[in-house]
């Protein structure tokens, strides 16, 4: 689980990172536009890991399922955070757009070395 951990902690030291800039604003933005992103990167990361080591003829399936759960949780998702709890759009969005693009280029890269290479997904 060593990419779940290294995704977990690159999303949490940056946001920290951005929300202890001086002068900045959308602290709360910044860090539940991370939120959903991370959440769904890990829990993939999780999903496709045991399936792969258990089950790996069913990973396409259930990736294709899950992109089909992920447009449905991003959609509710992005809908509450900026018309239920009214964030600010800026901040939110920007954080929202660098951590899924950043999380799931992660994400690709660690599926290319699982299929490539017989990579586990486990090492520590």
């Amino acid at each position: 689980m060593r990419p779940a951990w290294w995704m977990l902690g690159a999303a949490l030291v940056s946001s920290l990172a951005f929300t202890a800039l001086p002068g900045t604003e959308g602290d709360v933005e910044v860090l539940l536009g991370m939120a959903g992103p991370l959440a769904v990167a890990l829990g993939t990361w999780v999903l496709v890991v045991r399936t792969h080591r258990v089950h790996p003829e069913r990973l396409t399936s259930l990736m294709i399922a899950g992109l089909v759960a992920k447009m449905v949780f991003f959609g509710v998702y992005v809908t509450v955070m900026l018309a239920v709890l009214s964030l600010d759009p800026a901040p939110f969005v920007t954080s929202f757009t660098v951590y899924f693009i950043s999380l799931y280029a992660i994400e690709a890269l660690c599926l290319q070395r699982l299929f490539a290479s017989g990579f586990s997904g486990t090492e520590r």
